[in-house]
């Protein structure tokens, strides 16, 4: 079966994650469908130690075939999908010799160049898109297709030297319990990488510091008719909380190393609201300067409409593993090693956003991040490059003879 196949294959198996039930790892049962499928094929490609938990984790390990000591290599990917957009019966179709121009998804929807002009770039690849009512799943399914691709490779090549290769599939990234259950003693990896980029020449060392806030909301109501004075509307304090809040700082006014107060949900009635936010940034100590920008907006409103109005609650979610990566550098040597082998320049910028091995480094095991020919995630216009997922196998495989070549001391 080739690359493309076998991404078409899982990307038509619905596995999305529910961020409605994130107490419960997986929070969808239908993620087991596809790690069973997972489970079968490694056994199949001739791992050993093959296991699906209870918690929808998949581990596997290839035995090393050297006659000397070498590092154990880890490699992730994410089976779940985004709950932004459906993922539910998937229909990719594939484009040969893009040309360039806008692509007419349906009859209703069309992916504009304009909207995206970065896509103009992979004039004359192959893409594989979405029939506009879902997402493709590009997003984590094209990181295990170059994984199970590589993997294949070594099976049917089997005197290519390796030393032993730790594999494993988790749920829940999207909802950012990835790493809540997974075992990082049974891996048993020296150093790993999660490959859930975009395109091929990612090599991502540094994510977000990332927090969640819920800001809850205590009206007092009473009949409009003789409210004067007495009703406080939870709903339109809210409102006033949010418009507090910088509007430079929304993600849609952010770039680059800029970090963001996202508001993600509300809901609310007179009596009672809810505002849910994301905060991001690079630097640990801008983070807790947003969180402090939410502080300061409910103290200023339970000043003016009771103390108690407003509650804020803020959970940190996860870490720059940058000062992980940055003291365990063999990671990054190898991996820019590798993509120069292949004619690849690394892009090494700042993630903006998270990825499993943001939590997996602070968990001892350091886990930078590599592309896998995706783009345009979480979303209806979501495509993956075929020539890049064929070459993220590559750096896979060259990253695997690195390591076997490295004398141990």
């Amino acid at each position: 079966m080739s690359a493309q196949e076998r991404l078409m294959r899982y990307c038509s198996i619905d596995t999305q994650s529910d961020p409605n039930n994130e107490g419960e790892t997986p929070s969808s049962q239908k993620q087991f469908d596809l790690a069973r499928m997972l489970v079968k094929e490694l056994k199949e490609l001739g791992l050993e130690d093959v296991e699906l938990d209870e918690h929808c984790y998949v581990y596997g390990r290839l035995p090393s075939n050297l006659g000397h000591p070498s590092k154990t290599v880890g490699f992730l990917a994410h089976m779940d999908t985004a709950p932004d957009f459906s993922g539910a019966n998937v229909k990719p179709r594939i484009i040969e010799g893009f040309d360039g121009c806008d692509i007419q998804l349906n009859e209703e929807v069309v992916l504009r160049m304009d909207d995206f002009p970065a896509m103009r770039n992979l004039k004359g690849k192959t893409l594989m898109v979405t029939d506009g009512n879902t997402l493709l799943g590009a997003d984590d399914k094209a990181g295990i297709t170059c994984i199970m691709e590589a993997l294949e490779y070594l099976k049917t090549n089997k005197d290519t030297p390796h030393g032993d290769i730790a594999i494993a599939f988790t749920p829940d990234e999207e909802i950012g319990n990835g790493p809540k259950y997974f075992n990082v003693e049974k891996f048993n990896a020296d150093f790993a990488y999660t490959m859930d980029g975009g395109t091929v020449s990612e090599l991502s060392s540094e994510t977000f510091n990332a927090a969640s806030a819920e800001v809850e909301f205590n009206g007092f109501t009473i009949h409009p008719g003789s409210a004067k004075g007495k009703m406080i509307n939870a709903a339109s304090v809210a409102c006033e909380f949010n418009s507090l809040l910088p509007r430079h700082m929304r993600p849609e006014h952010t770039e680059g190393r800029d970090g963001f107060i996202h508001l993600i949900s509300m809901r609310g009635a007179c009596e009672h609201a809810l505002l849910s936010y994301i905060l991001r940034d690079h630097d640990a100590g801008l983070l807790e300067k947003k969180k402090d920008i939410l502080k300061n907006a409910a103290s200023y409103l339970n000043s003016v409409y009771g103390e108690g109005t407003i509650k804020v609650d803020i959970r940190d979610s996860y870490r720059n593993m940058k000062e992980v990566i940055d003291a365990n550098p063999e990671c990054i040597v190898i991996a820019t090693q590798a993509m120069k082998r292949l004619g690849i320049t690394p892009l090494c910028e700042p993630v903006r956003g998270g990825t499993d091995g943001a939590r997996l480094s602070f968990m001892g095991l350091p886990c930078p991040n590599l592309g896998n020919g995706g783009g345009n995630f979480h979303g209806r216009y979501e495509y993956c490059v075929m020539e890049e997922l064929e070459m993220a196998r590559d750096v896979i495989l060259n990253i695997v003879d690195l390591i076997a070549k490295e004398v141990q001391s």
